[in-house]
């Protein structure tokens, strides 16, 4: 920890600069040596509001259901979490708790239109077909 020797004269000045200062961070400069003056070691500490969702009351449900049943989209999993806890979220909240809990998210594929070369072979051969039969038909009617 840093020890600083203020004079008592100069412990008047930091108290003033503290509130007269024109810019901000000359005041928090101040405001920080006013307090090392008067013994605080606040300086090194942060700390920040970090709330905690209602969710994780559930977590180990909801992922053993999860696991068990995938879900197709974020919409799905936030119906599927409401139904389980009765704790309705938005998809944002959702897909935050989700990842934070290690879910991945994937997107899903389509099937080339090579593989399908085959099938449409034999589907074009039997429209063909049909085409033919329909056309004979047709033409034995106008004669």
């Amino acid at each position: 920890m840093i020890q600083l020797n203020i004079r008592p004269e100069d412990k008047q000045v930091i108290a003033e600069g503290r509130y007269t200062q024109v810019h901000p961070r000359v005041m928090q400069k101040y405001d920080a040596l006013h307090l090392k003056d008067c013994g605080l070691s606040r300086l090194n500490e942060i700390s920040f509001n970090q709330p905690e969702s209602d969710l994780q009351a559930f977590s180990t449900t909801i992922e053993k259901y999860l696991e068990e049943n995938p879900p197709q989209s974020i919409s799905e999993a936030a119906a599927k979490i409401e139904a389980l806890t009765g704790i309705k979220r938005g998809e944002t909240q959702v897909r935050k708790f989700l990842k934070d809990k290690g879910f991945k998210f994937r997107r899903v594929g389509t099937v080339p239109a090579k593989a399908l070369t085959e099938e449409k072979k034999t589907s074009r051969e039997t429209f063909w077909s049909w085409i033919r039969n329909y056309r004979s038909i047709f033409n034995c009617m106008i004669t």
